[in-house]
């Protein structure tokens, strides 16, 4: 079997499901991330609210550590169902 075969993982409507949900998790994210980032560039343009922006930047910032963590989760949830599907 190549590497490439071994690589892939199917577990059928389990592995939809799952992706599905996290792609929407991701997507939520996504957004907030926009969101912070926009009004905190247009708190830029107001001298008093220099630093309301500053912290929008800072939570954006923090939100984007949190991509690669659902994607991580994703994964080890899938490969769990997978391993399950295996036993059966």
């Amino acid at each position: 079997m190549s590497d490439s075969k071994k690589l892939d993982v199917d577990i059928g409507k389990d592995h939809i499901v799952i992706q599905r949900r996290y792609d929407a998790l991701g997507a939520v994210n996504d957004l907030l991330i926009a969101i912070w980032f926009l009004i905190g560039s247009s708190f830029f343009l107001k001298e008093s609210l220099t630093t309301d922006g500053t912290w929008l930047f800072i939570l954006g910032s923090a939100q984007l550590l949190i991509k690669p963590l659902i994607k991580l989760i994703s994964l080890i949830h899938a490969g769990r169902v997978y391993n399950r599907s295996k036993q059966r």
